[in-house]
C-alpha cells in the first residue's frame, strides 16, 4: 500500500491507489472538539484485506488523518516515516503477524510509544493475553462495532496526548520555554548518528550572555530572568528550520544544534543570532561593550562525523571557540572546522 507525502495540518490525505473502487483525496471539516481541536490525530490502519481497511476508513475519515498498510513490513516503514498517533493492527497477516509487527515497533525507540490496538477475528482469552504481553493497549474483535471502536480509539488517543504532554514538559526549560539540556543531549546523539550515516555536516553554536553576573548584580534576578526569556525568544526566532534546535545549556548559556550545516552556514547563523540579541536593545548598565546593552558571545564548530571523533569532541571544540570569542572582546563569534586527523 502506497502512502502519500505528509499532509498539511488540519487535513486528511490518503492514497487509495491499491484500494478497489476509490480514488483521489479529501479535506476533512475543520474544528474538532477537545484536545484535538487544532489538528487531526494520525491513524494507521493495517490489514491485508482491503475491505477491512475500507470499513475502518469509513469510520474515521471525517476527523482523523488516515494512513494505510496492507503488510506488516509496510506498516513498520509507515510508522518510522509518519509517526502515527495510534495503530489499528490486524493480527493475522501473511508476511508478519500483528504480534510480530508490534514486537518490532516496541523495540524501536522511534516507534515504541505509539499505542497499538489489535483488531482480529481471533478473540480467545489466550490471543487477548498475548496481545497485551506484546505491548498492545487494547483488543477489538471483528466485525468491528463503529461506536465501540470510535470510543476506544478516542480514549487511547486522549491517554497518548496526555503522555506526550508530560514527556514534552520534561524536555522544556521552565524559565525560557526552549529545550532543556537533557533534550539537547538526546538530540545531539540522534543527529550525530544520522549525520554519520548520511555523510552530512553537523554544526553546534555555543552562546553565552556577556557580563550576565554583573547584570544580575545591578538589575536584580527578576530582571535577569526576564532578560533570559527575551534572549531565548530572539534566538529561537532566528532558527527558522524545523530541524534546528535551541536549548538552554545552563545559567546564561544557550546552545544551537544545526543538522546538515557546514561551517560556512553555521558562521552565517552565528552572526544572525548575535545580531538578534543586539537588536533587543536590552539595557545593561554594567556592560563594558556595545553602548550598555545586552550582547552575546558565540563559539561555532562543525564537522562531518566519522569514527575518529565523537559528539563530545564537537561540543568541546565549540566551547573553546566561545572562550576565544570572549578573549577577543565579546559580542562576536569565533569558529573552527573540526579536523578528524
Amino acid at each position: 500500500m502506497t502512502v502519500s507525502t505528509p499532509p498539511p495540518e488540519n487535513s486528511w490525505h490518503l492514497d487509495y491507489a491499491q484500494l478497489p473502487g476509490t480514488t483521489g483525496t479529501a479535506t476533512a471539516p475543520a474544528g474538532l472538539d477537545g484536545i484535538f481541536e487544532q489538528t487531526h490525530p494520525k491513524l494507521l490502519l493495517v490489514d491485508d484485506q482491503a475491505l477491512n481497511i475500507e470499513v475502518l476508513h469509513q469510520i474515521f475519515q471525517a476527523d482523523h488523518e488516515v494512513f494505510m498498510a496492507t503488510s506488516g513490513t509496510r506498516a513498520i516503514e509507515v510508522c518510522r516515516t509518519h509517526r502515527p498517533d495510534l495503530i489499528l493492527l490486524d493480527v493475522m497477516m501473511p508476511d508478519m503477524s500483528g504480534f510480530e509487527v508490534c514486537r518490532a515497533l516496541k523495540s524501536d525507540p522511534l516507534t515504541q510509544d505509539i499505542p497499538i490496538i489489535f483488531v482480529t477475528a481471533q478473540d480467545t482469552a489466550f490471543d487477548e493475553a498475548r496481545g497485551f504481553e506484546e505491548g498492545g493497549v487494547d483488543f477489538i474483535s471483528k466485525p468491528v462495532n463503529p461506536a465501540v471502536v470510535r470510543a476506544r480509539v478516542k480514549a487511547h488517543l486522549t491517554i497518548k496526548a496526555q503522555a506526550d504532554l508530560l514527556r514534552g514538559m520534561a524536555l522544556i526549560d521552565g524559565l525560557t520555554g526552549v529545550a532543556n539540556r537533557r533534550h539537547f543531549n538526546d538530540q545531539l546523539d540522534e543527529q550525530w548518528n544520522a549525520a554519520r550515516r548520511s555523510g552530512s555536516d553537523l554544526a553546534v553554536i555555543m552562546i553565552d550572555v556577556d557580563y550576565f553576573k554583573n547584570f544580575n548584580d545591578s538589575c536584580g534576578h527578576e530582571q535577569g530572568d526576564a532578560c533570559l526569556r527575551a534572549i531565548a525568544t530572539a534566538l529561537a526566532g532566528t532558527l527558522n528550520r524545523g530541524q534546528d534546535l535551541l536549548a538552554r545549556y545552563g545559567g546564561e548559556e544557550f546552545v544551537a544544534l544545526l543538522p546538515n550545516t557546514s561551517l560556512a552556514g553555521a558562521k552565517l547563523k552565528a552572526e544572525a543570532l548575535r545580531q538578534a540579541v543586539l537588536d533587543l536593545k536590552w539595557q545593561h548598565p554594567s556592560s563594558e561593550i556595545a553602548g550598555g546593552v545586552v550582547t552575546v558571545s558565540l563559539g561555532v564548530s562543525a564537522v562531518q562525523p566519522g569514527p575518529a571523533f565523537t559528539s563530545k569532541d564537537l561540543m568541546i571544540a565549540a566551547d573553546r571557540q566561545l572562550y576565544r570569542a570572549k578573549r577577543n572582546g565579546r559580542n562576536q563569534f569565533a569558529c573552527k572546522a573540526v579536523s578528524l586527523a
